[in-house]
């Protein structure tokens, strides 16, 4: 499994440990990634991503899964992601002419 995020793509980032004497060593920098479970409103299912917690508060910033799928951009979302999102597209555009 990789360490990056479903929804946001972000990753490990590069820097160094610097000592008191300011020699540096390399070291990661790991998200803090949580598995959740997260609810579509228009699917009513629910999917299991691995998400970082900034990603966690910006889904309930935003109103839920189904609204920040909608905005993301696609270079940013996981092959998971990037097929709910198009499931959640069709679903959306299923009911806008009933509507």
């Amino acid at each position: 499994m990789s360490r990056r995020c479903e929804l946001t793509g972000v990753g490990p980032m590069v820097g160094h440990n610097v000592s008191h004497s300011n020699i540096k060593s390399k070291r990661r920098f790991l998200p803090a990634l949580s598995p959740v479970s997260l609810a579509s409103d228009s699917l009513g299912q629910t999917f299991r991503l691995r998400v970082s917690n900034a990603a966690l508060r910006t889904v309930d910033f935003r109103g839920g899964l189904d609204a920040f799928l909608v905005k993301a951009r696609d270079e940013e979302l996981s092959t998971r992601a990037l097929k709910i999102k198009r499931q959640v597209k069709a679903k959306i555009a299923a009911a806008q002419p009933a509507a």
